[in-house]
């Protein structure tokens, strides 16, 4: 099963916010025992993101936290310190997001932690990096795809569009868990932990490498919808219906489209799918087509027609949506305020994922205690 993947595994999150809490959240769900460090008073991911729960903490907290066992610890006390000594020397993986330098200040630079425990996976998580002009500088996700090119080319023709859930967040999350899960094989063959400086922002500017190739050969650069893929084409869009509500149609395989065509009964535009971009024209063509018509008609007309449509699910559809149902991916828990979870996005060996425990909050000593327990 999914949760015995990193059985044994010993992870420290000292991360805030969503990026390395979901780094960590990935481990958890994989089976690692995950303890979150936090200062008194906990992190401010607790007080923000909305309404807190009658617990006064908030529940995007604890859900990207589910499955891990938050203390809080003073690393700038003497007893503190101690307790993270300790944790350090029994931990296979830490997980970080300070600014650079935070923990040299603290007394933990990198020589401090290598001589506690060469065989730790050090996960540092910053916006820009440990290293370049940029490494002090302040920035949240919408700075970090400012400078990655995550927003030149996405939104509309007039103006970049505001992602959600925030891309780099969630895309740096997985990297970090995957460069973690790396090093832990290689320390399996070499006997030898790893740091890894990894940022957000680079995170996003790795998937560019297609739009930077294309820029820099002098042709026609990555335009807001004017390419194939960010609604400079009317094959691949987002149209809305008669009754307000919008729909999604993929039809870049040219059987896809025919398909489509054929059962709106404007088969005029097969030969049209391949027009320059931005096909301005014919995107307002398929508008009009689709504003002709209620959610429900398309629905029903396209029920049996082998295309890629799917109509734009408010969230609270999604629970009940017969293809997530199926999937048993949602766990939701009714007390004593509603919450919906998406466990780990993976079958493994036939089963779905299984449920994830809660966030639990405990003290550096029991996790010790338990942590010699089971050495």
């Amino acid at each position: 099963m999914v949760q015995r993947f990193l059985e044994g595994v010993r992870v420290l999150d000292l991360s805030q916010y969503v990026p390395g809490p979901y780094a960590a959240l990935i481990l958890a769900d994989l089976g690692a025992d995950v303890v979150k460090i936090e200062p008194p008073g906990g992190e401010p991911m607790r007080r923000l993101a909305g309404p807190c729960d009658s617990d006064g903490i908030s529940p995007l907290y604890k859900v990207v936290n589910g499955g891990k066992t938050v203390i809080e610890l003073d690393l700038k006390s003497m007893a503190g310190r101690a307790q993270f000594e300790a944790l350090i020397r029994a931990a296979d993986a830490m997980i970080e997001s300070y600014r650079p330098g935070v923990l040299d200040r603290l007394g933990f630079e990198r020589e401090c932690l290598q001589s506690l425990n060469p065989r730790l996976v050090h996960t540092a998580l910053s916006g820009w990096g440990q290293t370049g002009p940029y490494r002090l500088k302040a920035g949240h996700d919408i700075n970090y795809m400012s400078l990655g090119g995550g927003l030149i080319a996405s939104g509309s023709a007039e103006a970049p569009t505001i992602a959600w859930p925030p891309v780099a967040d969630y895309a740096s999350g997985i990297q970090a868990a995957a460069s973690t899960l790396a090093a832990l094989v290689s320390r399996a063959r070499t006997g030898k932990g790893a740091f890894i400086d990894l940022s957000l922002a680079e995170t996003v500017l790795a998937w560019q490498s297609g739009s930077l190739t294309t820029s820099f050969r002098r042709e026609s650069a990555p335009e807001r919808a004017g390419n194939l893929l960010n609604g400079g084409a009317a094959c691949y869009n987002i149209y809305r219906t008669e009754d307000a509500h919008f729909v999604s149609i993929g039809n870049i395989e040219e059987k896809f489209w025919a398909n489509f065509c054929a059962v709106v009964g404007r088969e005029d535009w097969i030969p049209r799918q391949w027009e320059s971009f931005p096909q301005k024209k014919l995107i307002a063509e398929v508008q009009n087509l689709f504003a002709s018509r209620p959610l429900s008609h398309w629905e029903a007309l396209f029920a049996e027609v082998d295309h890629c449509f799917e109509p734009i699910r408010e969230f609270t559809e999604l629970p009940d949506h017969p293809q997530i149902a199926a999937r048993g991916l949602l766990q939701r828990t009714q007390a004593p305020e509603p919450r919906v979870e998406v466990r780990y996005p993976a079958w493994i060996d036939g089963s779905p994922p299984p449920p994830r425990r809660g966030v639990s909050f405990g003290t550096a000593d029991e996790v010790l205690a338990a942590w010699t327990r089971a050495a």
